[in-house]
């Protein structure tokens, strides 16, 4: 059982105990183990496995839990999660992503209704019975039934990370088949796209054909849903994410890749192209229309050089102007993650972290980095133990004394702190003005109607120390919608008062979105790209946050924390003042 699967089962558990309203910090700690794991970099099985290694070695695991462990590597569960599936049906789970509702409402509903599926909670609230409850009403009842539309448009899709998770896994394993030379992710994947409803891998080599066999005998292929002398597809892994495999001729590579990648209206735009300049272009290859002769198809940049194109990164390819501006050699130049000089949003065991300060600094020294930003919770988040101004001013005294030197890399100090419901902040000025860098986040009073966020957000701009807009738009990924907002109004502003915009690289968030942030940075926007870590795996999820503002066609000029440090202290001067 690999780690994110026993992650997934210890988090299931803690939302099945919060659905019962048993003791919070049982439930918090359950979600500390499961944090814990999924960024442990070694197999926890095999830790269990060791006789010489003890799991409560790692950070947040105790005796309590390690037996939990021990009972999963030995039978696949454990008996206070079984006890909460006797007393819940695990679809009772599948409630928690329907937006508006939460643990408590749920156990509600459970209670008076016995309410377990998606399709009992419809049936309650087009019954209008959802209203009649205790402290619920007929407002929950309308953005219930709409957050249940929303779900089932976006069941059966994935998060990017999960997705280039499994994929990288398999084309290790694929790459191992003798004859393969390589193993190539297409679709939804390589666009970088926030979700992925499910994966294409291109094969080549001249035994390709072999992995088609190695692959629909791996030990998670779940269902064969078809193979042919070409093709596999299987649901994979617990999650039944449908893979899609295909063994191809070396010299339609290149063609098969540009297919694969997509968009459908890439594509369609693109043939539309070569149909005007005699060509027909397939999976197979680039032709004449005239005497069906190949001219290309080996490779994508040989496809695009011969319509007469420079080569359009697989980020742009959704038909929003990409083919028009390689036509006229006007594709920017995209912000690669080489370029990244500094993550400036991550939380330690300050607030609700996983790690310490030195800790996270080290690893992301060891990523290359020349500094960060330390930005731990501020007080209005009290479940993870957020800073109040006595803590943040001590806190921050601590980072001026650090030996930085010896570091090998620069820390800022910093706060994430909370915008209150009417946009103050939550920390006084005097605070505020004790650190280097300031996030203004939202993290409550999420439903406010789109007229009161904006002032909120408007009012919250106004603060001179605010220097970093966080997640502007508050969206969870398959979860939680975006909050409504202005967000013309809400950009002008922060461009006017030299506020930047976060692109939060949690696969969780990937907030701002590529749409977003081509309209905020054609408004004079400027952006950071951060992790917002709270252990110090996460900080390896700035890829996903680079793949975002690829996305939205940003260069490194558009990304603050891609400037060297004496320029970046430059840029933290010129803002404040």
């Amino acid at each position: 059982m690999e780690n994110r699967e026993i992650a997934r089962m210890l988090a299931e558990t803690a939302d099945l105990l919060e659905i019962a309203a048993e003791d919070s910090f049982r439930i918090r700690s359950y979600r500390n183990a499961a944090a814990a794991i999924e960024g442990c970099p070694e197999r926890v099985m095999d830790i269990l496995k060791n006789p010489a290694r003890k799991v409560t070695d790692i950070p947040g695991i105790g005796k309590g839990m390690a037996a939990n462990l021990e009972e999963i590597a030995a039978r696949g569960s454990f008996e206070r999660r079984d006890q909460m599936l006797a007393k819940y049906p695990p679809t009772a789970l599948e409630l928690l992503k329907i937006q508006g509702l939460g643990p408590k409402t749920i156990g509600l509903l459970w209670e008076h209704y016995r309410v377990s599926t998606i399709d009992d909670l419809e049936r309650i609230c087009q019954e209008h019975k959802l209203r009649l409850l205790p402290r619920l009403g007929a407002k929950l009842e309308e953005k219930v039934l709409r957050s249940i539309a929303s779900y089932r448009q976006r069941a059966g899709r994935f998060l990017l990370s999960f997705a280039d998770e499994v994929a990288g896994e398999l084309v290790r394993y694929l790459g191992e088949t003798p004859g393969v030379d390589a193993v190539t992710p297409a679709g939804s994947l390589r666009r970088g796209r926030e979700t992925v409803g499910d994966l294409d891998l291109l094969v080549t080599g001249p035994d390709a054909a072999q992995a088609l066999d190695r692959f629909v005998a791996h030990p998670e292929v779940s269902e064969v849903l078809g193979k042919g002398p070409n093709k596999a597809s299987a649901r994979f892994g617990p999650q039944s994410i449908q893979v899609d495999v295909r063994a191809l001729a070396k010299e339609s590579y290149g063609a098969a890749l540009q297919y694969f990648t997509g968009s459908k209206d890439h594509n369609i735009a693109l043939r539309a192209r070569c149909l005007k300049l005699g060509y027909t272009l397939n999976e197979y290859g680039l032709f004449r229309l005239d005497d069906n002769t190949r001219v290309a198809g080996e490779s994508e940049e040989g496809i695009y050089r011969k319509l007469g194109l420079a080569w359009i990164p697989p980020e742009l390819r959704e038909n929003h102007g990409e083919i028009e501006c390689a036509a006229e050699g006007r594709l920017p130049r995209l912000i690669e993650p080489e370029q990244i000089r500094g993550d400036l949003h991550m939380h330690t065991v300050e607030s609700d972290g996983r790690a310490a300060l030195e800790e996270m600094a080290s690893h992301a020294k060891a990523l290359g980095y020349e500094y960060v930003a330390v930005t731990d919770h501020s007080k209005a988040l009290a479940m993870a133990n957020g800073l109040d101004e006595r803590r943040v001013m001590a806190f921050a005294e601590q980072v001026r004394e650090l030996d930085q030197d010896a570091l090998g890399i620069h820390v800022f100090s910093g706060i994430e702190c909370d915008i209150r419901k009417d946009g103050a902040m939550d920390l006084a000025d005097d605070a505020l003005a004790s650190l280097d860098l300031v996030i203004g986040s939202v993290h409550s009073y999420m439903n406010q109607e789109a007229a009161e966020m904006t002032d909120r957000l408007l009012r919250a701009l106004e603060c001179p120390y605010l220097g970093i807009l966080g997640h502007p738009t508050g969206r969870l990924l398959l979860a939680r919608e975006p909050f409504a907002f202005d967000f013309e109004r809400v950009v002008d502003a922060a461009a006017r008062r030299n506020v930047w915009l976060e692109i939060n690289s949690s696969p969780e968030r990937l907030d701002l979105h590529d749409t977003l942030l081509r309209a905020a940075k054609a408004r004079g926007a400027r952006f950071v790209i951060s992790t917002d870590a709270h252990h110090p795996q996460h900080l390896l999820n700035m890829r996903y946050g680079v793949t975002m503002a690829r996305r939205g066609w940003l260069e490194a000029a558009d990304v603050v924390n891609t400037l060297p440090l004496r320029e970046f202290r430059k840029q933290l001067v010129a803002r404040g003042s």
